[in-house]
């Protein structure tokens, strides 16, 4: 591996330093995309039933608040539940938002990487081309310098490939995640408008 670094001239430090931004950044969104962080089992029943036998207090609605993305939209909706069915909705909506902004983040940079890599690499491969045409010579040419040219283009452009391909398909992994997240955090809180609006 350390030959391969060597081979592949200083145009591979960038790209070794890209992927290790990618995999931190990929690792953290599994670990805080979790379903279980992210919609806690339970929770939404749990709050329902005390809807019904009209227990929420606010520092149930505090700690529900700072328990999830789940229970910061549950908290909006109880927080509001006194207002008009339209007004909760409002309220619900705008925290929907917020939610939605804190659970993709990072994964446009996921994005990002998945298409500057490949550019990343071929940089390599054009540095190393300048220097397959700067070792020819009419005379004579230099094979050591021309294989060393020829490293830096290869290793560059596959290595910029090797991290644009999982990096795109986390990346899309990940949307879809939080695509299906958000779908369930707007159907639990229809589920909540409707409970208290109908009591």
């Amino acid at each position: 591996m350390l030959a391969i670094i060597r081979d592949a001239g200083w145009p591979i430090w960038p790209l070794i330093a890209t992927s290790f931004l990618a995999l931190t950044l990929i690792v953290e969104r599994l670990l805080a995309l979790r379903r279980t962080r992210v919609l806690p089992p339970a929770v939404l029943d749990d709050v329902l039933g005390l809807v019904q036998k009209k227990r929420i207090t606010p520092d149930i609605i505090d700690k529900l608040d700072a328990s999830s993305p789940l229970g910061r939209v549950l908290a909006t909706g109880l927080r509001h539940r006194h207002r008009t069915r339209s007004a909760t909705q409002e309220a619900l909506e705008a925290t929907g938002h917020s939610v939605a902004h804190d659970l993709g983040r990072h994964v446009g940079a996921i994005g990002t990487i998945a298409a500057v890599a490949p550019l990343m690499g071929l940089f390599g491969t054009v540095v190393g081309m300048i220097e397959i045409f700067g070792a020819y010579s009419p005379v004579g040419n230099d094979p050591s310098t021309l294989a060393k040219g020829i490293s830096v283009a290869l290793y560059n452009t596959g290595f910029g490939i090797f991290i644009a391909i999982p990096a795109m398909v986390f990346y899309r992994y990940l949307r879809t995640r939080i695509e299906d997240y958000l779908h369930d955090l707007e159907q639990a809180a229809i589920r909540l408008v409707d409970t208290l609006h109908d009591e």
